[in-house]
């Protein structure tokens, strides 16, 4: 795979299966460098037999889910410079109804059992703010008075000021009359007649007609509410909350359920510390109890590192709550995901040993895993027992698969075959390697074509909750097509092989975790003859940023190093990042002394290896203060660096970037590279 393919590599949404169970609808997006954005639209597949046809002609159409009935199919739909509105359309296809106008964008949506109604999520500016006032520009706005920690989000901005709330409006009948905004002399007589002395503007929000449909606030923004989901009665919205936002010595959030009527929220009391942050809350078909999905956050409230999710089964009428799933089981991967079956069980989405697997739960424990092998299940939809799901392998980032009647999948969608034909995938091998205190370290090999040897690059994941995969993964193809064999390993801090594996680096970064993936190196460099131990590459991003760093100050035999919007100052990210004021105390201890011996930034002094060290300018996960002087750091020690930063974009540069910048860093990173190996 080469940077300029990067527009092939089609994407899928979860699934939503029509209830008669014959088809279902899937968002297929993808990367496109003529919009510079990325583009999405709808299609119906056939579950059976038949083509898969176009339902949507959006810029970017996402996220569809068919109503109980079957008759209509709700989706989101941006503009090419527009936020995501809620969307209807007939199921059988036709011209879509825009039903919002939110002035930031629709979130999430679900439909009520009746199919009625529709309960949305969406992001409300104050006054004053985010354009709410013309000829108030951002740099204009009033100061933001800030008396709580948690007041910002990468991607997002601040948040105290654009809280996520809960609304909920009737579904119009398709068949109805368009709405006509009024013009000329029938828009000056509306305008008299309203005194508005704009003179019939119908597009300004300000009292004159829309032609949408009303949607009522349930939620008054003192704090956010997420994942909205009906209960069986069709009378309570589901959603996730915070506390008081105020609130620094937890980071819990809890379920509520809001009444559609109107009033007060009410928190559902789990009666357990293991559920101290919930994910999502999803009421059973029958009423008799809730799904809820939750992890621990310790007896200090605020211990979240590699802490698993787990599934609950809680009953209202009793208040008691039951976990369902097992002490090796994590299920924190997507756990928007989850979906509640016809027949009462919850779909989850498993992460374990570099897989992604469904697995079905009943409410009284009964498990059944649903998939098995080198998968990466990313979404799932089900009706009347049919089953489909959203899936990557080592073959493409994603194809639909249903679960056929003897266990097996069978494929639905070939998406990306245009992908595979110009860029044939590199197959990740699997390999298990030794750390020094003899411990297995769990990771792949990427080999690209020819005998070799190859020069080599170690890949570090971000996280360090997080895992490699088996799966297909662009920066592996994009490396592995440049000619360089790429090794990586899901070190200690790693999710996927138990909280033991995850929170052995609490307290000590830069230790096991070091050792882990230098010993997978040394492993797959003695078991590869195809790797170049002369000519090593090490490079990573976030948490992968902070371990290259670590390691090119300890360990010289690497030639050139990419450091990529790196958690590089424990001291300094305190403050700086949205997640600051807990994330390195938690990780590395808040003794300054301790902090100090787990910081990157405390050993630069030690590096000798030519570093590019790369950032975004609106990154507030890793604030690009971090680079900048770990860049400055480097120059003043004569070491050969470059710093590569990128306007416009976040911490999710290399998964949600504009695709001319995607492009762009994967160039600067061949560049680097075939400079140095």
């Amino acid at each position: 795979m080469l940077p300029e393919h990067l527009d092939l590599v089609r994407s899928l949404s979860a699934p939503s299966v029509h209830p008669a169970a014959g088809r279902c609808a899937v968002a297929v997006t993808r990367p496109d460098f003529r919009a510079d954005a990325a583009v999405g639209q709808i299609w119906e597949v056939p579950l059976h037999s038949g083509p898969a046809r176009l339902l949507t002609r959006g810029f970017r159409d996402a996220a569809p889910q068919y109503s109980p009935d079957g008759s209509v199919l709700a989706f989101l739909r941006a503009a090419p410079t527009g936020r995501p509105q809620l969307a209807i359309v007939d199921a059988r296809g036709g011209e879509p109804r825009i039903l919002t106008d939110a002035p930031l964008g629709v979130a999430q949506f679900a439909f009520s059992p009746d199919g009625a109604r529709i309960a949305y999520t969406a992001r409300v500016p104050e006054p004053g703010r985010y354009g709410s006032t013309d000829g108030v520009a951002a740099g204009a706005e009033d100061p933001r008075l800030i008396r709580d920690l948690n007041y910002r989000l990468n991607g997002v901005g601040y948040t105290g000021d654009q809280r996520t709330r809960l609304f909920v409006l009737d579904v119009p009948a398709l068949d109805a009359e368009p709405f006509v905004a009024a013009r000329g002399r029938a828009a000056a007589e509306e305008a008299a007649a309203k005194g508005d002395a704009a003179k019939g503007d119908a597009a300004k929000g300000d009292g004159a007609p829309t032609g949408l449909p009303e949607a009522r606030q349930l939620t008054d923004g003192s704090v956010d509410h997420t994942e909205p989901r009906f209960s069986a009665d069709g009378a309570w919205i589901y959603t996730v909350s915070g506390f008081d936002p105020t609130a620094v010595d937890t980071l819990g959030s809890r379920a509520v359920r809001t009444p559609v009527a109107g009033g007060p929220s009410e928190a559902l009391d789990l009666g357990t510390e293991e559920a101290a942050s919930v994910d999502l809350a999803a009421e059973a078909p029958d009423g008799s109890g809730v799904f809820v999905l939750a992890s621990s956050l310790g007896e200090t409230g605020a211990d979240f590192v590699g802490r698993a999710t787990h599934l609950f089964w809680h009953t209202p009428a009793d208040g008691a709550t039951h976990r369902l799933t097992a002490d090796g089981d994590d299920l924190g991967e997507a756990a928007g995901a989850l979906q509640v079956t016809g027949d009462g069980r919850a779909l989850v989405l498993a992460r374990t040993r570099g897989t992604v697997q469904l697995i079905a739960f009943a409410p009284d424990g009964r498990r059944e895993q649903l998939t098995s092998g080198p998968l990466v299940v990313t979404g799932a939809g089900e009706a009347r027992g049919a089953v489909v799901l959203a899936a990557a392998d080592a073959d493409g980032p994603g194809e639909l698969y249903r679960l056929a009647d003897d266990g097996g999948l069978e494929k639905l969608t070939d998406v990306n075959a245009p992908l595979r034909q110009s860029a044939p995938p590199r197959t990740p091998q699997e390999f298990t390697g030794t750390s020094a205190d003899g411990s297995d370290v769990h990771g792949w090999v990427v080999l690209p074509e020819g005998d070799g040897p190859h020069p080599t690059l170690l890949m570090i994941h971000g996280g360090p909750f997080a895992q490699y995969t088996g799966a297909w993964f662009d920066e592996a193809q994009v490396y592995a097509g440049a000619g360089y064999a790429v090794v990586m390993c899901n070190p200690r801090g790693a999710a996927g092989y138990g909280e033991a594996h995850a929170r052995a680096i609490r307290g000590r970064m830069g230790t096991v975790d070091f050792e882990d993936v230098l010993g997978f190196l040394d492993a797959a460099l003695a078991g590869y003859p195809q790797l170049d131990q002369g000519r090593l590459g090490i490079l990573g991003g976030s948490y992968g940023g902070y371990l290259t760093a670590w390691t090119i100050a300890h360990d010289h035999r690497f030639k050139a190093a990419v450091v990529e919007r790196g958690f590089l100052d424990p001291v300094s990210f305190v403050g700086s990042s949205d997640i600051g004021w807990f994330f390195p105390g938690e990780y590395t201890g808040w003794d300054p002394a301790a902090m100090a011996a787990q910081s990157p930034m405390a050993r630069v002094g030690e590096v000798r290896t030519p570093t590019l060290v790369v950032h975004s300018e609106e990154d507030w996960r890793c604030p690009i203060e971090q680079a900048q002087r770990y860049y400055a750091a480097l120059r003043l020690g004569g070491v050969d660096s470059e710093l590569l930063v990128f306007p416009g974009e976040n911490h999710e540069l290399s998964r949600a970037g504009t695709p001319h910048h995607r492009r762009a860093r994967f160039e600067h990173i061949l560049r680097w590279f075939a400079q140095y190996l």
